[in-house]
C-alpha cells in the first residue's frame, strides 16, 4: 500500500490487486487523489488462471515500467511443541512463493519481448536462515531471495533489470500481532522510500535497516547447528 502511494502521481498509471476489497479501494482512492489512472482488482495470487488474465489485459494495454511481487502471509508455530502445522506451511508456501512465480510468469514473456522493465521481489530477513519459530515463511522467503537474485542474473543481458526487497520489521497489520519486541522497526512509508530509491539504483538486493541485515546474514554464515541453536532461542511467530 505504502508503495502505490509512494509512486501515486499525475501521468502514472497504476494496476493494484490485493485481497480485502475495502483496503483495497481505501489505497486506490488516496492515489486517485495524488493524480494516478488506477485499475485495481481483487485477486488470488494462488490461481494460476486469474493472475495470467488480470498480467494478459494489462500488457495489452500498456508496457509495464514496474512490476513488484508483494503479495505474502506470515505464520510461525507459536511456542506449539508439535511445531508447525503442515496446512499453514503449504499455505505460506502457496501465497509467498508460487504467488511469486505467478505474478512473474504473467508478465515475464512481454516484459522480455519488449525488452525494458523491472520485476521486483518481496522476500525478507528471514529468508537468510531457517528460523525454527517460523519454518515456512522463512523457507519461503529464502526461495524467493535466491530465485529473484538468480532470475536477475538469467536475464541481465536481455534488458530486464529484477531486484530483490529483504525487509526487516515494517509497521503493517502482519508485524501487529507479534506479542514480542521487534527491533529497529520502520513505519510502511520509510521503507517505502527505501524500496524505490533501491529499484531506482537496479540494486540486486534491497536489504533494510542495515543493523538487522547484519545480524541475519552473520546467523546466515555460522554453522547450521549453531545457528539453530542460537535462533531457537528467538520467540515464535504466532500461528495464523
Amino acid at each position: 500500500a505504502a508503495l502505490a502511494e509512494h509512486y501515486a502521481a499525475d501521468g502514472i498509471t497504476l494496476y493494484l490487486t490485493g485481497r480485502n476489497v475495502e483496503r483495497l479501494k481505501e489505497v486506490e482512492q488516496i492515489c486517485v487523489q495524488k493524480g494516478a489512472t488506477v485499475h485495481a482488482q481483487t485477486l488470488d495470487v494462488t490461481s494460476k488462471s486469474d493472475m495470467f488474465d488480470f498480467g494478459a489485459d494489462i500488457t495489452n494495454e500498456n508496457p509495464l515500467d514496474l512490476v513488484i511481487a508483494n503479495a505474502g502471509i506470515s505464520g510461525g508455530t507459536g511456542s506449539d511443541p508439535d511445531g508447525e502445522p503442515m496446512h499453514q506451511a503449504r499455505e505460506i508456501f502457496d501465497i509467498n512463493l508460487t504467488g511469486v512465480l505467478n505474478t512473474v510468469e504473467a508478465v515475464l514473456p512481454s516484459m522480455l519481448k519488449a525488452k525494458k522493465g523491472q520485476i521486483a521481489l518481496m522476500s525478507s530477513l528471514a529468508g537468510f536462515s531457517g528460523w525454527p519459530g517460523a519454518p515456512a515463511y522463512s523457507a519461503s522467503k529464502g526461495a524467493v531471495r535466491l530465485y529473484g537474485e538468480a532470475l536477475k542474473g538469467s536475464v541481465k543481458d536481455k534488458g530486464l533489470k529484477v531486484s530483490v526487497i529483504c525487509p526487516g520489521f515494517i509497521q503493517t497489520p502482519m508485524t501487529s500481532v507479534n506479542p514480542y519486541k521487534m527491533p529497529f522497526m520502520i513505519d510502511a512509508t520509510q521503507a517505502a522510500r527505501i524500496i524505490a530509491t533501491g529499484l531506482k539504483k537496479n540494486k540486486t538486493r534491497i536489504a533494510f535497516p542495515w543493523p538487522t541485515y547484519a545480524f541475519s546474514g552473520f546467523f546466515g554464515l555460522l554453522p547450521g547447528w549453531l545457528g539453530l541453536l542460537v535462533l531457537s532461542k528467538f520467540p515464535s511467530k504466532p500461528k495464523q
